[in-house]
């Protein structure tokens, strides 16, 4: 970081710009290097084991460290407010690595009944195969949350706000019942990003990003981490990182980074932009409703306003009549926004989420879950990513397809 750079005292911004990063001591260089080497020549003999690893320890191996990927390690460790973090090469393998380092057969985990897709079809196909219970539950209920606890649960793991329904979890209360029963809690903190939620000060032990998303917020370089006490990143690091390998590439790492340095501007606009295409929507004639944070009518808005920092640039929305047939004429018609996955960019995305194809595929909820999601979603919902265009330009972008 910057030569005087107190993190105890700077504010986000700051972080954002300056956390992790130093001048170059060979060259005075003011922005980063990327380093892509594989291997690094040390002064004494090193251990051939990542188990061996300190503090201290020298770069031996691009797989066990690289200097890029620690910078941009620090700058997330900073924003979130954690010990340490551990970069990954995309969101999926820090959540895997979450999940796959600190579970083990016979324990016991419990994943929101709506998440992203990838985290929901590891949770069903893959954790039960290595002997790990899995209880779906909609975490926004604290009590159903107390009630699937049992002895030998050992995670609870949150999406807040949750995709694709931009339902809220009360971090806090899920972590004090959590810490009663002895686990930890894990909170997935790509929809809101650092400016807008900080889990570990809410009590959560572990918060993982896709950092492919907002943090990075070109569309141009996967990645993910997870931040959490160094302990914790300890455990994360021997498993994940040293013997799964899915490491981050330093140059997706440079390129992350150097977007996380406009986050709080980003997140500041992308909140401007999505309050006010939110409000546009919701008096659309051709809305059925709308689903931000940010706005009043959404459910949850108290603990929104409460839990958030920032409401992000994430929403739903339902239209009037056949979903299908509208996302058909939306995707081939759109001047602006684009039609396409992913979130965070600074382009507008969005895409249309069928009710009945998430239920057959990622999803495959018991009846009172797909009750309460059809409640929410209806027969589809489309997801918007507001990006940073003007904003009237999006309204009449939108107007014209819906």
């Amino acid at each position: 970081m910057a030569r005087n750079l107190d993190p105890n005292s700077a504010r986000p911004a700051t972080l954002a710009i300056h956390g992790g990063e130093r001048p170059d001591p060979a060259t005075g260089a003011s922005s980063p290097n990327i380093v892509m080497s594989s291997t690094y020549v040390t002064d004494r003999p090193e251990g051939f084991s990542a188990s061996e690893l300190t503090e201290d320890s020298p770069f031996v191996y691009g797989r066990w460290g690289n200097p890029t990927v620690r910078a941009l390690e620090e700058k997330m460790a900073l924003l979130e407010g954690a010990e340490a973090c551990a970069c990954y090469g995309s969101g999926m393998a820090a959540a895997s690595a979450i999940l796959l380092s600190l579970l083990s057969s016979g324990d016991h985990v419990i994943l929101p009944d709506v998440c992203y897709a990838g985290i929901a079809e590891l949770g069903r196909d893959t954790l039960p195969r290595f002997g790990i219970s899995v209880t779906k539950v909609n975490t926004s209920r604290a009590e159903d949350v107390a009630a699937a606890m049992r002895p030998e649960t050992k995670l609870v793991f949150l999406d807040t706000p949750c995709n694709p329904l931009i339902r809220l979890t009360d971090i806090a209360e899920i972590a004090r019942i959590a810490r009663g029963n002895g686990a930890l809690v894990a909170v997935d903190n790509t929809f809101a990003s650092p400016i807008g939620t900080n889990p570990l000060s809410l009590g959560a032990d572990l918060v993982m990003h896709s950092l492919t998303k907002y943090v990075g917020g070109h569309g141009d370089a996967i990645g993910g981490c997870v931040c959490a006490s160094a302990e914790l990143i300890r455990k994360l690091t021997i498993e994940a990182t040293v013997h799964y390998g899915g490491v981050m590439s330093p140059f997706n790492a440079w390129l992350i980074a150097r977007g996380a340095a406009t986050l709080p501007l980003r997140m500041r606009a992308h909140q401007e932009n999505a309050l006010a295409l939110g409000e546009f929507l919701e008096s659309h004639p051709k809305i059925e409703s709308v689903l931000y944070p940010g706005l009043p009518s959404h459910p949850q808005h108290n603990l929104a306003a409460m839990q958030m920092n920032n409401f992000s640039g994430m929403m739903s929305f339902r239209v009037k009549g056949d979903g299908r047939s509208t996302a058909e004429a939306v995707a081939a018609n759109l001047k602006i926004a684009h039609y396409a996955v992913s979130l965070g960019h600074q382009r507008t995305l969005v895409c249309y989420m069928p009710t009945d194809d998430l239920l057959a595929s990622s999803f495959l909820l018991n009846t009172e879950q797909e009750s309460d999601y059809r409640r929410f979603a209806g027969e589809g919902v489309f997801r918007l990513s507001v990006g940073l265009e003007h904003v009237q330009d999006l309204m009449a972008d939108l107007d014209a397809v819906l």
